[in-house]
């Protein structure tokens, strides 16, 4: 079957965000080898561990925008793998409510993450329903903050989040959405760790959350994300690094899509006291 791009040069997996269940979400991602959440994984688990001995927050509250069936949050609280977990839906047998009890089942055998609260944000409304109900993530947002802000409800939500953190959104959401995210508390600012693949400017998200106080460091090293979906997807991306005088030799020309890592937090100036986290 051929793969539709999207307008970003991307191939478009939409057909695949409104399943009521993740079956054919893991089944299409296991194809292309989709493996930046997996690599993402470490990092993440080092940003829980600086904030919570930095802020003195046993619990923090970790939002996940873009986060489709939430797969960030099940990598880190299952502490599994995303071959794993494609072999988990795969065997899945029976209907969603049977895959949501077995996700919920596996939640409660626990792991070594320790006590952290985890928010996912999504245009996709059956990913998060179905997130939501097998417990993957504590609460959801369901909004696309391109286009209008938060509602106050969303907003609350959005203000408890501590760490922000994104395996692939960038590109989809810009600074519009980093910005509503980062100022949905009045007086703190969240951490921010973004995955951003190499087609995308993280520049303009940098220098809009730098007039919010934040300084931004891109970290050493480049992800493998996935493969090309087809010949055209990968002849698109190509076109758009060279454009952009980004050297693709032995990274995107080998068959894969690579993504850089950003990490932002707000100076300390705008670091408020543990009592007012939450």
């Amino acid at each position: 079957m051929a793969v539709p791009l999207h307008t970003t040069g991307k191939a478009s997996f939409d057909d695949i965000y409104d399943r009521p269940d993740p079956r054919d979400y893991y089944a299409r991602m296991s194809d292309l080898d989709y493996r930046i959440p997996e690599l993402a994984k470490p990092v993440f688990q080092q940003q829980i561990r600086e904030y919570r001995a930095s802020a003195r927050v046993a619990a923090p509250t970790v939002l996940d925008i873009g986060c489709s069936y939430g797969v960030n949050a099940a990598l880190l609280r299952l502490d599994t793998t995303m071959r794993e977990l494609a072999e988990h839906y795969r065997a899945g047998a029976g209907d969603r409510a049977a895959l949501v009890a077995r996700d919920r089942a596996a939640l409660a055998a626990g792991n070594d993450l320790g006590d952290v609260r985890f928010l996912g944000m999504d245009a996709s409304a059956p990913a998060l329903a179905y997130a939501a109900e097998a417990g993957l993530l504590h609460d959801t947002v369901h909004a696309d903050l391109e286009s209008g802000e938060p509602t106050e409800e969303q907003r609350e939500l959005l203000a408890s989040a501590d760490l922000i953190i994104s395996t692939g959104c960038v590109g989809y959401v810009t600074e519009k959405t980093l910005a509503r995210v980062a100022t949905a508390h009045p007086r703190r600012r969240p951490w921010m760790a973004h995955f951003v693949l190499r087609m995308f400017d993280f520049e303009p998200i940098a220098a809009e959350l730098a007039a919010l106080g934040y300084r931004t460091e891109r970290a050493p090293g480049l992800f493998e994300q996935r493969r090309f979906a087809s010949a055209t997807e990968q002849e698109q991306v190509l076109n758009t690094l060279s454009a952009k005088g980004i050297d693709t030799t032995d990274r995107e020309t080998e068959g894969w899509l690579y993504a850089g890592l950003y990490l932002s937090r707000p100076l300390p100036k705008h670091h408020a006291d543990t009592e007012d986290q939450h």
